[in-house]
C-alpha cells in the first residue's frame, strides 16, 4: 500500500523535471538577469536525469533500493528550498541539476522497488510513467497561472515533495522492520551496457547545450537529432533477441510521448484559442486511468503475448499521432481525449507486455534509452519548430506555423515508430549477439531449471529419449556426485549419439539415451534372436545373478 502511494507521489514528481517552463514567466525575469542564459541552464535538468538514470541503476547493485529513494526525493526536496534563493544563473543551473539528479535517481529505484512485488505493482508503475510522460508538461506549467515570481518554475509542487519525502521515510521504516527484500540484481553484461547507455546519453546533451548556446540553424539540430535517434536504435540492437524489444519500445515512447504531448498542449493554450489547461485535465485524467487499466489487464492476464502486443500498442500509439492531425488545434478539450488515450495506452501496454520478458538489468538499460530518447526527440521538435517559424511576420503567421509545426512533428513521429515496429520485427528473427543464462538478468531462473544445464538436441538428431547427467569436473570421466535434491549416478565417457569422438560439452553435461518406456520401467520382453527396432534404445543385458554360498547350504 505504502509503495503503490510513493510511486503515484512521487514517479510524476521526478517527470516533471524535464519540462522547461521559464519561457512561460519569461515577463516576471528581473532585467539584470540574461534571460537567454537563464533558459539554457534551466533545461540542464533532462540532461542531469537522462545522465543519472543508467548510473543510478549500475549504483543499486550494492545501493538498498529504499536508501536510493529516500536520497532521490531528498535532492529533490533540496532543490525546492534552493529554488527559492536563486537570484542568478549559476544557482539556477546548480538547482536544475540537483533536481535532473534526484529525479534519474527516483525512477530506476522504483522500478526496482516494484520488480519482485505482486505484478500489480509493476503495472502500476508503468501506467504512472505513461502518464507522466503524457500530462508532464500540463503539470508542469499548472502552477505558473497568475503567479507573481518566476521562482515557482524551481519549485512547482513543494506540497507533494514533502508528501513523497514522508512516504519513503515510512516505506523505509516498514523495509528494516517487516524485512529487507533482497534488490535484484545485475549481472556483468548488464552493468556494462548501462554503461554504455550513458555515452550517447552525454552525447546527446553535449548536442543539446551547444544547440541552445551557439544558435543552431535549423536543419543542423534536425540532422543531429536524427542521428541521436540512429545511435540510439543502433545501442537498442545489442544483446539478446528477447531484450530488443522492450529496448525499441523505450526509445519509440522516449522519443514520441512527451515531446508530442507537449506540444499538444501548448497549442491548445487559452492564448491561442484553445481551451486550456482547465480544459485539458478531463482528457488527461480518461487517458491516465485507461493507461493504468490496460497495464493491469495486460500484466495479469496476457503475460505470455507480449510479442504481438507490442506492435499492437507501437500501433496505437501510431493512430494516436494521426488523430493529433485531425482534432488539434480544438476549442473543445473533451475531443482530445481520443488522441490522449491512444498515446497513453498503448505507451502503456507497449512498455508492459515488453518488461514482461526481461529481467531488471534489460529494463534499467531501456529506461536509459528511453531519457535519452526523450532529449533527442525534443531536438526533433525543437528543429521542425524552427524550420516552420523561420520568416515569420506577424502572430497569425505566428499561430499557424506553431500548429503546422505541429502537424509535421505528428507525421514524422508516426513514421518514425512505424520504422521502429518494423526494425523490431526484423530484428526478432535474428539471433542475440549474447546469450543470457536463467536467472542471471534479474529475474529468477524457472523451477527446475539449472544455470548450466545443455540444451537437448532437436528431435531429428536423436533416437530415443535423453537423461541429463552432470558430469564429473576430473575432464569428463568419473563420478557424478549428489547434487541437491539430485541423484549421484557413475558414468565414464559416456556421450550423446550422434556426437564425434573427442567432442563435449564445455559444462560437463552428459547425455544419455534412455528407453521410450521410460527411465525406471522394465523392458517388455522380446522373442528370441529379435532385433531391437531402434539401436539407440538398446540397453546392455543385466548380467545372471553370481552363485550365492548360502545356494549350497539350503537343504
Amino acid at each position: 500500500m505504502v509503495l503503490g502511494l510513493l510511486i503515484v507521489a512521487a514517479l510524476p514528481l521526478a517527470i516533471i523535471t524535464i519540462p522547461n517552463t521559464l519561457s512561460v514567466v519569461a515577463g516576471l525575469l528581473p532585467g539584470d538577469i540574461d534571460q537567454v542564459g537563464l533558459r539554457r541552464t534551466h533545461g540542464l535538468a533532462l540532461p542531469a536525469l537522462m545522465l543519472t538514470v543508467p548510473l543510478a541503476a549500475v549504483a543499486l547493485r550494492r545501493a538498498k533500493v529504499a536508501h536510493v529513494i529516500l536520497g532521490g526525493l531528498a535532492l529533490v526536496a533540496l532543490s525546492d528550498v534552493a529554488g527559492g534563493y536563486a537570484a542568478s544563473e549559476l544557482v539556477v543551473g546548480v538547482v536544475r541539476v540537483l533536481r535532473g539528479i534526484g529525479a534519474g535517481l527516483i525512477v530506476p529505484a522504483t522500478l526496482a522497488a516494484v520488480w519482485d512485488r505482486v505484478p500489480a505493482l509493476r503495472a502500476l508503475w508503468v501506467g504512472v510513467l505513461s502518464l507522466s510522460l503524457l500530462a508532464a508538461q500540463a503539470l508542469a506549467l499548472w502552477p505558473l497561472d497568475d503567479v507573481s515570481s518566476w521562482k515557482v518554475t524551481l519549485q512547482p509542487y513543494p506540497l507533494v515533495t514533502g508528501v513523497a519525502l514522508a512516504l519513503a521515510a515510512v516505506y523505509l521504516v516498514a523495509w528494516m522492520l517487516l524485512g529487507r527484500p533482497v534488490s535484484p540484481g545485475l549481472d556483468v553484461r548488464e552493468r556494462s551496457r548501462l554503461l554504455l547507455a550513458a555515452v550517447p546519453a552525454a552525447g546527446i546533451a553535449v548536442v543539446a547545450i551547444s544547440t541552445a548556446t551557439e544558435g543552431w540553424r535549423a536543419t543542423p539540430v534536425i540532422l543531429l537529432a536524427a542521428t541521436a535517434i540512429v545511435g540510439l536504435l543502433a545501442l537498442a540492437s545489442i544483446g539478446t533477441a528477447e531484450s530488443r524489444p522492450l529496448a525499441y519500445s523505450m526509445v519509440a515512447v522516449g522519443v514520441v510521448l512527451l515531446p508530442s504531448a507537449a506540444q499538444v498542449t501548448l497549442v491548445e493554450m487559452g492564448g491561442l484559442g484553445g481551451p486550456g489547461l482547465r480544459g485539458l485535465w478531463i482528457p488527461y485524467g480518461v487517458a491516465g486511468l485507461l493507461a493504468v487499466a490496460a497495464s493491469v489487464v495486460v500484466r495479469l492476464f496476457a503475460r505470455a503475448a507480449g510479442r504481438w502486443l507490442a506492435p499492437l500498442g507501437l500501433l496505437s500509439m501510431v493512430v494516436g499521432l494521426c488523430s493529433v492531425r485531425l482534432v488539434v488545434p480544438s476549442a473543445d478539450g473533451l475531443v482530445l481525449a481520443v488522441p490522449f488515450t491512444l498515446l497513453a495506452v498503448g505507451a502503456a501496454v507497449a512498455l508492459t507486455a515488453t518488461l514482461q520478458e526481461v529481467g531488471i538489468g534489460t529494463a534499467a538499460f531501456g529506461l536509459s534509452l528511453c531519457f535519452a530518447g526523450v532529449l533527442a526527440g525534443f531536438l526533433l521538435g525543437t528543429g521542425v519548430q524552427m524550420k516552420m517559424l523561420d520568416g515569420v511576420r506577424s502572430a497569425q503567421e505566428l499561430v499557424d506555423s506553431f500548429v503546422g509545426a505541429l502537424h509535421w512533428w505528428a507525421l514524422i513521429g508516426g513514421f518514425l515508430t512505424v520504422a521502429i515496429i518494423v526494425l523490431a520485427a526484423v530484428m526478432a528473427r535474428r539471433p542475440g549477439q549474447e546469450t543470457t543464462p536463467a536467472g542471471l538478468d534479474g529475474g529468477p531462473p524457472c523451477a527446475g531449471t539449472d544455470s548450466g544445464a545443455r540444451t537437448v538436441p532437436p528431435s531429428g538428431e536423436q533416437r530415443g529419449d535423453v537423461l541429463l547427467v552432470r558430469a564429473s569436473p576430473d575432464d569428463g570421466a568419473g563420478s557424478s556426485r549428489d547434487g541437491e535434491g539430485g541423484v549421484g549416478m557413475e558414468h565414464k565417457g559416456v556421450k550423446s549419439p550422434g556426437e564425434p569422438d573427442g567432442g563435449g560439452s564445455a559444462d560437463g553435461d552428459v547425455v544419455l539415451p534412455v528407453s521410450s518406456q521410460g527411465a525406471f520401467d522394465k523392458l517388455k520382453p522380446r522373442r528370441d534372436n529379435e532385433e531391437p527396432a531402434d539401436p539407440a534404445g538398446a540397453l546392455p543385458a543385466v548380467p545372471p545373478q553370481g552363485h550365492s554360498p548360502e545356494d549350497a547350504a539350503s537343504p
